[in-house]
């Protein structure tokens, strides 16, 4: 509570430049806080803290009782609320698809790096170079697209993971994939030459 009084202080007021000393002890800047950043309190503001919580994610209080109590309605369930599918909202950095379509692509690259070198024998900068960019891009194409499609209609990835195969699964897969195909190529570089 203090904090959140000395935050709306600063936003409320302009900075004071004067010392700020404590009154009991009268030390002076302890804590070496620029004194411009810091505004004079008085020693009765009133203080309004707001909630920021939404209506579902607030704690009921549970009554104590040790009588039964009588029967309460069962209340019916909220739908879930709509998942954007505004273009911002679903290629944002914290948003559903960048992630996942990179370690989609990933693990399929991994496992194209490693099938191509065990049948060709050709490391994974000469696969890139002997025709291997359209197939990158043709793949790249089709995956992205696969994958958004789902997500601009609304369906959110987390609906449709059941028992073994979870969205979170296919994230750590996917982070596997792209930290190994980075691993590859760098293995193959040093070395210069294939992996196996």
């Amino acid at each position: 509570m203090a904090a959140s009084s000395a935050m709306q202080s600063i936003l409320a007021r302009p900075p004071l430049n004067r010392v700020v000393s404590n009154r009991s002890t009268n030390r002076v800047n302890q804590f070496l806080i620029p004194t411009s950043f810091v505004p004079h309190l008085p020693r009765y503001a009133s203080v309004r803290v707001r909630c920021m919580a939404e209506e579902d994610q607030q704690e009921q209080p549970k009554p104590v009782t040790t009588s039964p109590s009588p029967p309460q309605p069962q209340q019916t369930p909220r739908p879930a609320p709509k998942v954007s599918t505004k273009f911002s909202d679903v290629l944002a950095f914290g948003g559903p698809a960048p992630e996942r379509i990179n370690g989609r692509l990933a693990m399929i690259g991994f496992v194209a790096a490693l099938a191509v070198e065990l049948s060709n024998g050709q490391n994974v900068f000469e696969q890139i170079s002997n025709g291997g960019i359209p197939w990158f891009l043709g793949t790249s194409i089709v995956l992205s697209f696969a994958s958004l499609i789902p997500l601009f209609q609304g369906v959110s990835v987390e609906s449709k993971s059941k028992g073994l195969m979870t969205s979170d699964a296919e994230m750590w897969n996917g982070r596997f994939a792209m930290l190994g195909l980075v691993a590859l190529a760098f293995t193959e570089y040093v070395k210069g030459g294939t992996l196996i």
